[in-house]
């Protein structure tokens, strides 16, 4: 039986959380040649233990940073020093596990400079595989680094073709080496378990609601999607946008919200763990999104029947919209484009289009599940 290890150390609750634990249970539950294990570097993954526990994927813990644990890690600047710290606290502990373990393999999420730097400089015999995700933004210091270390890399998988095309054309690694490996973002059991139950907030329940999911950072463009709410709601003042997640841009985003007066039909309701039911009940999703690869939450949308409305942000909404076959694009940060887009699905009476954009979603989201992940990732590590 061959180890896989996972590298991923997280600083806030992101969609790699998920990719990771699926992807290592997709191992567990469709071979028996495989034994998955994930580090926890400073304690990131202890909220997640029980779940762990359940889908037989082992932890090994190489830190307990309890003072980074507590301190609030969200802003560019307190993330990249959680990063140093998380670097230079696992650079022993780390390089000792590769020992003394030795995994066959290790695949590298977050932060993966420092397995990488490990592998250069000692005489480490896992195989690492490096897990691309989003467009590599690679100024002159990154591009060396990658350089240096491409052939200590055993494989390269990314998320999506243009990610892939991208990869390969920038020549850094030897193009046998990169790989498409789609992340297994969804288990159709979980979404029919979920989608049914009742949702909590009481406003709610009383409107129609367009519904966005994600962090709420400047990636995410949240603030854009509230300031053209405002013109929404003139033409339709029956319906509420409701917004999921958390992130360092709440406070602005409260303030965009106030200053346009739309407190009674805008809401930041925070993380949620089921975020299926919402989907169930909306009118349809909206991603407003400068840069996804491939963004999960369209994903999630398109497994719960959930017509989607995305911004044609590189890399992967074009790719898995597929023409506007699936859903439907805008064109990013464009106002007049956008809202036009949005009056069309609201004024919209070809139930037939949008039957058929979702049942395209539907098909699309199959490519997306554990068991599809499972037989391409079996491949790589064959």
């Amino acid at each position: 039986m061959k180890s896989v290890y996972y590298w991923a150390p997280f600083t806030s609750k992101v969609a790699t959380i998920s990719a990771v634990i699926n992807s290592a249970y997709s191992l567990n539950k469709y071979s028996k040649n495989f034994e998955t294990c994930i580090i926890n570097s400073y304690g990131e993954w202890d909220d997640y233990l029980e779940e762990l526990r359940v889908k037989k994927i082992n932890v090994i813990s190489t830190n307990n940073l309890n003072f980074l644990k507590k301190i609030n890690k969200t802003g560019y600047i307190k993330s990249r020093f959680a990063y140093i710290v998380i670097f230079i606290f696992n650079f022993y502990h780390l390089l000792k596990l590769l020992i003394n373990k030795k995994p066959d393999y290790l695949l590298i999420h977050l932060i993966t400079s420092l397995p990488i730097l490990l592998k250069i400089i000692f005489p480490i015999k896992t195989k690492i595989i490096l897990r691309i995700s989003g467009l590599p933004k690679l100024n002159l210091i990154r591009k060396i680094f990658w350089k240096l270390g491409s052939k200590y890399l055993y494989k390269i998988t990314c998320p999506t073709n243009e990610t892939l095309t991208h990869l390969k054309d920038l020549k850094i690694y030897n193009e046998g080496k990169i790989f498409l490996l789609r992340d297994p973002i969804i288990n159709i059991r979980e979404i029919i378990k979920n989608k049914f139950e009742e949702i909590d907030e009481p406003f709610i329940k009383k409107k129609k609601y367009i519904l966005a999911v994600g962090r709420l950072t400047k990636q995410k463009n949240f603030i854009f999607l509230v300031n053209c709410f405002a013109e929404i709601i003139k033409k339709f003042n029956d319906i509420q946008l409701i917004i999921i997640g958390e992130g360092e841009q709440h406070n602005l985003l409260r303030e965009v919200i106030e200053k346009n007066n739309l407190t009674n039909s805008v809401f930041l309701i925070g993380y949620k763990k089921n975020v299926y039911k919402y989907y169930d009940k909306c009118l349809f999703f909206v991603l407003s999104s400068l840069w996804e690869d491939p963004g999960f939450v369209l994903i999630e949308a398109f497994a719960s029947n959930t017509l989607v409305l995305s911004s044609n942000c590189p890399n992967g909404p074009t790719e898995i919209i597929n023409n506007e076959n699936n859903g439907f694009l805008f064109r990013t940060n464009n106002k007049d484009n956008f809202l036009g887009k949005i009056y069309s699905i609201l004024e919209n009476k070809n139930r037939e289009e949008i039957k058929n954009k979702i049942l395209g979603g539907k098909i699309e989201s199959k490519k997306y599940t554990k068991y599809a992940h499972f037989k391409t990732i079996y491949k790589v590590l064959t």
